[in-house]
């Protein structure tokens, strides 16, 4: 499948190795590959999605934060968890930032090493191949990466997306876009 990517598309799956990698993941994740094609996408392309407020470093950001939000703290709550307690409770007990990211290493991969795809990434990039073969377009481009992950069920990589743009609105930008190129 990869041969009939363009060069853009290849850059933003290896940029999403790195992203992966920069991560502490020991996968790529579809997050990723959407962090890849922010990367790498052509001048025009990314203009366009900081437009609506699609950004790498708008993405990065969303995955620095607190996986569990204020409705998740809250239900916890509820059941009588409180998670900042927790948290003090682990940072006197094993030092101050014990729940963070690890700072070196490169996970269960090593730094180098291959980091596979999560099964959702496959599913994102099988579905960017649809989206081209459905067009009756050759190759896989940048836009094509986005249309799968945007077709993709990976909840937590269009919860990043829809905090700025709806996933339709998107859609439609991307079709104009190869409408334009063909």
């Amino acid at each position: 499948m990869f041969e009939r990517f363009t060069d853009s598309a290849r850059s933003a799956v290896v940029s999403a190795q790195t992203e992966a990698r920069a991560l502490r993941t020991d996968e790529i994740r579809t997050a990723h590959l959407l962090l890849g094609v922010l990367v790498t996408a052509d001048v025009s392309l990314r203009d366009e999605l900081a437009g609506v407020g699609l950004t790498a470093d708008a993405i990065r950001t969303g995955l620095d934060a607190d996986p569990l939000g204020p409705d998740d703290a809250e239900a916890l709550e509820s059941i009588g968890i409180d998670l900042d307690a927790i948290r003090e409770r682990m940072e006197s007990t094993f030092g101050e930032g014990v729940l963070d990211r690890p700072s070196s290493g490169g996970g269960r991969y090593g730094r180098w090493g291959h980091v596979p795809f999560s099964r959702g990434a496959r599913k994102s990039l099988e579905l960017a191949l649809r989206e081209a073969i459905a067009r009756r377009e050759r190759t896989i481009g940048t836009e094509h990466l986005l249309l799968g992950i945007l077709r993709s069920d990976d909840a937590s990589a269009l919860r990043l997306v829809e905090v700025h743009v709806d996933r339709e609105s998107l859609r439609d930008l991307l079709h104009t876009r190869l409408d334009r190129a063909a």
